[in-house]
């Protein structure tokens, strides 16, 4: 605790699981801030913008400010500023395979994009004839977690990234599994993402964890020292791997989708600095 500054924490499977806060996580919020500790919120959940999440911190009694939050579909975003979209692609646009969240941060800094929401319940014509007219002014296709993907969806963007010229191919997060509600594991965006690698061959840029992205920003942002920082999260493949990656000391909590079996056994290549059942263990004195 002493060689922490700042703590950036995962949300699903670390503050919360579904719609439910993990327990004692509001005390130890509250200890970590009392000992003049940063913390920040970085998900890989694209389905919210940060007014969004902020919205559900809010709900949960977690006192949580707007700029202390950073998700992937603020990435994406972030993405397009720094490189230039507006700029170098003037006229234009992106089409979301996605939710709201991704539309919602491209709006904040106005780009213009056509799908996400609008998309959902269309059904491509497969009748004798039957084609998706596509838009070939779209200069790039985000694909983000979608709880209403559909073939639709899979065609458009296919045709925007195999037939348009120079078309970037996005991805938010390769997450394999979610956590949609606290009773399962859910699939997760890599299976949306992998629909849409397997239909182009190609592979997309990735603007969440693992990618340096968001800690480049943060770090940048906040004038951060990277040795004092330690990502907690609760993936080894995305969470571990963008602090170990990143000059970031890690450390993994058990209370998500990797168990204590996963992380010890010969298999598992990555290895965090700590790792605790949650991070209320944080504040646990061990008997004298």
């Amino acid at each position: 605790m002493n060689e922490v500054d700042v703590f950036i924490f995962d949300c699903d499977g670390v503050i919360w699981r579904g719609d439910s806060v993990i327990d004692n996580v509001k005390e130890t919020l509250a200890k970590l801030r009392k000992e003049g500790k940063k913390c920040f919120f970085v998900t890989n959940n694209s389905t919210k913008s940060r007014a969004g999440y902020k919205k559900k911190f809010d709900s949960l009694g977690l006192d949580v400010a707007a700029e202390e939050i950073f998700s992937s579909s603020f990435a994406v975003a972030a993405h397009f500023e720094q490189t230039k979209f507006l700029e170098k692609k003037p006229g234009k646009k992106v089409f979301v395979l996605g939710e709201i969240g991704v539309c919602d941060e491209l709006d904040m800094i106005g780009v213009p994009w056509i799908g996400g929401p609008q998309d959902e319940g269309k059904v491509a014509p497969m009748q004798p004839g039957g084609k998706v007219d596509h838009d070939h002014d779209v200069g790039a296709v985000v694909v983000g977690f979608d709880r209403h993907i559909n073939y639709y969806k899979i065609q458009y963007a296919q045709l925007c990234i195999n037939e348009n010229e120079d078309c970037e191919f996005i991805a938010t997060n390769l997450d394999a599994v979610t956590h949609l509600t606290d009773a399962q594991e859910w699939a997760g965006n890599g299976s949306m993402v992998g629909a849409i690698k397997g239909c182009t061959g190609q592979e997309p840029n990735l603007v969440g964890k693992p990618s340096s992205l968001m800690i480049d920003y943060i770090a940048d942002k906040e004038n951060l020292d990277r040795s004092k920082i330690c990502m907690v999260g609760d993936r080894l493949d995305t969470d571990i791997l963008f602090g170990a990656n990143n000059g970031l000391k890690t450390c993994l909590v058990l209370s998500g989708v990797t168990s204590e079996e996963k992380l010890l056994s010969d298999e598992n290549k990555v290895t965090p600095d700590f790792y605790a059942d949650s991070i209320a263990d944080f504040f646990v004195k061990e008997a004298a």
